[in-house]
């Protein structure tokens, strides 16, 4: 549990002091580019498009988690903080916290008095046309892509993470590996005019249901206004997202604000569209949220590793065998 919370730490650390490392080193990008070789025309038909992205969906998200697993695996035997060390940089790698809420927050305050400006940097948040929309309008697409991103960009590595440390970083590193490969499948790929993400779309909804409501939970916590969760109920199916709904919808309601996607969904409509300082309220709130959900992922930690104590000397073969690849000392397997 100590190599947990150091790791947690490390990773945390990192991302406040570094933020987004630049996109010619990140790995994530480095996948990117894996998926972006894999759109394309493999078969004749949509049926046949539909099928090859089965293929992709299921085989892709594996490489990073391979990669990121075997990197923790080879690091541990070479020194007793090298396998934490990396798997701390996998998580770092994998969530985005600091560039989030800065790129929010440099939106936010842009539109008071440079729009132009909010309309650049917006691009950074959501994929929308920008081009029509007012001040309030964008501060509305930086607030929903905040809520949304809180789920997809920390919350759904972070907890399969924190889970899995107490019982091997190597899998806890290829888990948050594989969710964000996940992720971004559904980002490059999920499109209704790309029949080869519809299964990547479908794994990501999947993946997304635990952490997007998780995400929810945090803000509603983080605002002080825990009933702004069951308000949210009736606007959380309203994106075509099952999931996406349920983070920006709380927000909404727990800052009292309208948050509208123009034709395609309008959250808590009886309310008026974020005003400047409710747009740096709702930055504080998901930052709040950010601590509450690194909380939550420290208690699952904590549960697992209490419920797996009692069990430790039988379990310590499996241990050895998924922190090191190698099989546990013969005499610990006799004791087990």
């Amino acid at each position: 549990m100590l190599t947990t919370l150091a790791v947690l730490g490390l990773a945390f650390s990192l991302d406040l002091l570094i933020g987004e490392p630049p996109t010619a080193v990140h790995p994530v990008a480095w996948f990117g580019r894996l998926v972006d070789a894999a759109d394309r025309n493999w078969a004749g038909s949509e049926r046949g498009q539909r099928l090859v992205g089965v293929a992709v969906a299921v085989l892709t998200p594996l490489v990073p988690a391979a990669v990121a697993g075997g990197l923790v695996l080879v690091a541990t035997p070479l020194h007793p903080m090298a396998g934490p060390v990396v798997a701390a940089l996998v998580l770092f790698l994998t969530t985005s916290l600091r560039s989030l809420l800065e790129l929010t927050r440099d939106v936010v305050a842009a539109t008071d008095g440079d729009p132009d400006r909010a309309r650049e940097r917006v691009r950074g948040l959501v994929g929308r046309d920008t081009s029509t929309l007012s001040p309030a309008g964008l501060r509305s697409a930086a607030v929903e892509s905040a809520a949304e991103n809180l789920a997809d960009g920390l919350v759904a590595t972070l907890v399969p993470f924190a889970v899995l440390a107490p019982v091997s970083l190597p899998a806890a590193a290829a888990a948050a590996a594989w969710v964000k490969g996940v992720n971004t499948l559904d980002s490059m790929l999920g499109y209704p005019s790309k029949p080869i993400g519809t299964a990547s779309a479908r794994l990501d909804d999947l993946v997304m249901f635990l952490p997007a409501r998780l995400a929810a939970v945090s803000i509603a916590v983080a605002a002080v206004d825990p009933l702004s969760l069951a308000r949210a109920r009736a606007w959380a199916q309203t994106p075509p997202s099952p999931n996406s709904g349920w983070p920006m919808a709380t927000l909404a309601c727990a800052l009292g604000v309208r948050l509208e996607k123009v034709g395609v969904y309008d959250l808590n409509p009886d309310a008026d569209l974020p005003t400047l300082a409710e747009g740096e309220r709702a930055v504080a709130v998901v930052g709040r949220a950010a601590v509450v959900a690194i909380a939550v992922a420290v208690a699952l930690a904590a549960i697992v590793a209490t419920v797996l104590t009692p069990f430790a000397p039988g379990l310590e073969p499996l241990r050895a065998i998924l922190t090191t690849g190698d099989a546990a000392p013969a005499e610990v397997v006799r004791w087990a």
